[in-house]
């Protein structure tokens, strides 16, 4: 299932979000002063942007800004343009991002930005001026000391690029460092475009050898052939996996000796989606979910997992590629069935170690070639895997759990430090 305006409070993000935190919250024993001070957002803004539009008409969108926590550094998430963006998925998002940079351990807070809208119904003109608007309305918060926004679900590099020269402008100078997943003739970091599914990559690829499953035996299945999901399949099939089906939003296809992802990609570039591949079988979403496979990645929206499908969950990993895929309930079910689950916050943080990696090159003014790049994000995925993976044998909880108390032990631990003020 996928996000709708019509959520109930069941599979409300915010309210996922904060259960997760009190779950952590509790396993770590940490007192109520703490919790005051690091559990809800620091700065929510609510921002009208009104759009004049190629046919001269003007419409308002409504945009958003949260910034959730600044205790270990600037704010640091992406902006989203999608119909059913609200308040409570934008606040959801920025509680994510604080604990998933501290889970990797690079020094951000968490932020996430948004505007309700239908971008695939507008022109580039009528992007362009809307993200304007957009930039121009958030600009008092943003800054590579405060917040830096990056791409989410429907932004692209070219709408960060709007973004940097509009807050450029009002400056007078150049800004580079005010946003990340950037083109790189203006201060993009090589390797940032893979860099979510790097992570997925490597984080299951990990698990796969903790349950000692040998990679070229795993089957593989991809809800969502985004930027994510497109490029995890293909990782996972250079690997020697078997990817037997994926899905987009026009359908689902299966193949049960592998389906041959280069061919795929091609296909889905010319015809705007893998439904009707040759070769494949056509089955539903719910039948892709319930796959016998070792590995199942949710790549799409949140709540794709829910108390209602997750006992036909038949995967031996669940690796989510995106953010809240799998509601609570549905995390107890898998849990229960013995699934391992690697979550959100560890799982698809090599996106924003990376969008940390074109920071640092942008205040440096010193860029790294891929290699290095991959290299760097592969060492810090491994070793915070580990991390995460040593809290969960150690402490007998769940992987969820375990991300959960490293994210907010971390966060809670700088806010001890810091103290109060004034």
């Amino acid at each position: 299932m996928s996000t709708t305006a019509t959520k109930t409070a069941e599979t409300n993000a915010y309210d996922v979000a904060l259960e997760n935190f009190d779950l952590a919250a509790n396993a770590l024993e940490l007192d109520d002063n703490l919790r005051a001070m690091i559990k809800y957002p620091e700065r929510e803004l609510a921002v009208s942007v009104p759009v004049r539009m190629d046919t001269g008409k003007v419409i308002r969108f409504q945009g958003y800004r949260v910034q959730h926590s600044t205790m270990r550094g600037p704010a640091k998430g992406g902006i989203r343009f999608h119909p059913n963006v609200t308040i409570d998925e934008v606040k959801a998002l920025a509680t994510w991002m604080t604990w998933k940079c501290a889970v990797v351990n690079i020094p951000y807070g968490g932020g996430k930005g948004g505007i309700t809208c239908n971008p695939k119904e507008m022109s580039m003109g009528e992007l362009e001026r809307m993200t304007r608007r957009y930039a121009s309305a958030i600009l008092p918060i943003i800054g590579p000391e405060k917040d830096i926004p990056a791409p989410d679900v429907y932004t692209t590099p070219q709408i960060m690029a709007w973004i940097m020269d509009t807050y450029s402008m009002m400056k007078g100078y150049p800004v580079t460092g005010v946003v990340t997943g950037k083109p790189i003739s203006i201060g993009g970091s090589l390797g940032r475009n893979e860099a979510t599914a790097r992570g997925c990559f490597y984080t299951t690829r990990a698990s796969l050898v903790h349950l000692n499953i040998p990679l070229p035996q795993a089957r593989v299945v991809v809800q969502g052939f985004g930027n994510a999901g497109s490029i995890a399949a293909t990782l996972f099939h250079e690997a020697g996996a078997k990817v037997i089906a994926v899905s987009d939003t026009r359908g689902c296809i299966f193949n049960a000796k592998g389906l041959d992802m280069p061919a795929v990609v091609a296909f889905k570039a010319k015809t705007g989606s893998v439904a009707g591949f040759p070769g494949a079988d056509r089955i539903t979403p719910e039948a892709l979910l319930a796959l016998d496979c070792e590995v199942l990645i949710p790549a799409a929206l949140e709540n794709a997992i829910t108390e209602e499908n997750a006992h036909a969950v038949r995967a031996k990993i669940v690796s989510e590629a995106a953010n809240g895929p799998v509601t609570p309930e549905a995390d107890r079910i898998l849990d229960s069935k013995g699934i391992f689950l690697i979550p959100d916050i560890l799982c698809n943080a090599g996106g924003v170690t990376v969008s940390y990696f074109e920071w640092v090159q942008d205040e440096n003014h010193l860029f790294w070639d891929e290699n290095d790049v991959n290299a760097k994000l592969e060492k810090i995925m491994v070793r915070s895997f580990n991390d995460v993976l040593k809290i969960h044998t150690d402490k007998k909880v769940n992987m969820r759990l375990a991300a959960n108390m490293l994210g907010v032990g971390r966060v809670a631990e700088a806010c001890r430090i810091r103290g109060l003020y004034p």
